[in-house]
């Protein structure tokens, strides 16, 4: 089984290449049960967000500010099904991810 699997199906599912330049999402690290990336800009200063796939086969998505001085999270939500990945990401960052 492909280790970048997970990951491969997140950014598929939040909406591919469509969703990495409409966001600017960029610096993406993919492991066996999640997606990470970086944003340009974002609410509420916002600039790192994580997508994790958990036991019950539903997402975790935390949010966060990255910067040289250290991680601070800023939002989360738990328990998203893949349908509601794009709702939440949207409200949550205020990006679009299409047109």
């Amino acid at each position: 089984m492909d280790s970048m699997l997970v990951a491969k199906t997140i950014l598929s599912q939040l909406g591919g290449n469509r969703f990495l330049v409409m966001t600017g999402a960029k610096s993406l690290v993919g492991g066996a049960n999640f997606l990470a990336f970086r944003l340009p800009r974002a609410n509420d200063g916002i600039n790192y967000v994580r997508v994790t796939l958990n036991g019950k086969d539903l997402y975790k998505v935390e949010y966060g500010r990255a910067t040289v001085k250290g991680y601070k999270p800023i939002a989360g939500d738990d328990d998203i099904y893949a349908e509601d990945l794009v709702r939440c990401f949207e409200a949550t960052t205020g990006l679009a991810t299409r047109l």
